[in-house]
């Protein structure tokens, strides 16, 4: 069985300490929902790309648990970096769209609240959606066993998605009538990658003329139609593939 993945506070793997404590709410959920006993292989990262390995060298009470470290572990920064941006889906579907991305392995997953979401982010209620998707990322990237995790981002206005894509190195949006295949794009070999995924509604025509002035055309990705729940991790794994990061 694979290593369970804990989240921690970065300072504790800054020293060279052969003996860590997983305390505090992970160190709960390993002692009294994973029950991981002495002796089980673990590993603790700060979700920046660095890992110690290692295995439960005993417990104390019911949420502290000491590790034993044999290896500590840093993964690059990704080469070329994915970020799609999700427009905002009706109920839990956009918890569903970051959970799958994060665990094919995305990096960045900017909301966007495109012209035809049904959706709206707005106060209170915006501010707790936002914190759902980090929740959701960081729970889908421990139970996916990375060591560095996505990034959330605030959500952006179609304005300022515009201005994001004419940064990126290769950037374009989903759309069934793209004329050119995703799979057939030419991609850089570094560099950021933007895809955008558009409401349940489709993205507006405006919308499309606003971001192929900023240098990122609408593309398809099959034959088929798919969710906007489903459309940004099928587009991550293509890119994923096609770049090498899954070779």
């Amino acid at each position: 069985m694979t290593a369970p993945v804990f989240l921690v506070d970065p300072a504790l793997l800054d020293g060279s300490s052969r003996r860590l404590t997983l305390d505090g709410a992970e160190g709960r959920h390993a002692v009294s929902v994973r029950r991981l006993q002495p002796g089980e292989q673990i590993v603790l990262t700060d979700g920046a790309g660095r890992g110690a390995y290692g295995v439960v060298a005993g417990t104390v009470g019911k949420d502290v648990l000491n590790v034993e470290v044999h290896a500590v572990r840093e993964e690059p920064e990704p080469s070329p970096r994915i970020t799609v941006v999700q427009a905002l889906p009706k109920g839990d579907r956009g918890e569903l769209a970051v959970e799958t991305m994060t665990e094919a392995g995305v990096d960045v997953i900017v909301p966007w609240a495109a012209a035809r979401c049904v959706t709206q982010w707005r106060g209170d209620r915006g501010a707790k959606s936002l914190a759902k998707w980090r929740s959701t990322a960081r729970e889908a990237a421990k139970q996916s066993r990375r060591l560095r995790f996505p990034e959330v981002a605030d959500p952006l206005t179609t304005r300022q998605l515009a201005a994001l894509l004419g940064e990126a190195d290769f950037a374009g949006v989903l759309h069934e009538e793209g004329s050119t295949a995703l799979a057939a794009a030419e991609l850089p070999a570094a560099g950021s990658l933007v895809l955008v995924v558009g409401p349940e509604g489709g993205v507006s025509p405006e919308e499309l003329t606003a971001f192929a002035a900023a240098g990122a055309p609408p593309y398809r990705l099959g034959p088929t139609v798919l969710r906007t729940s489903t459309a940004g991790v099928a587009a991550t794994a293509l890119l994923l593939t096609r770049t090498g990061r899954w070779g």
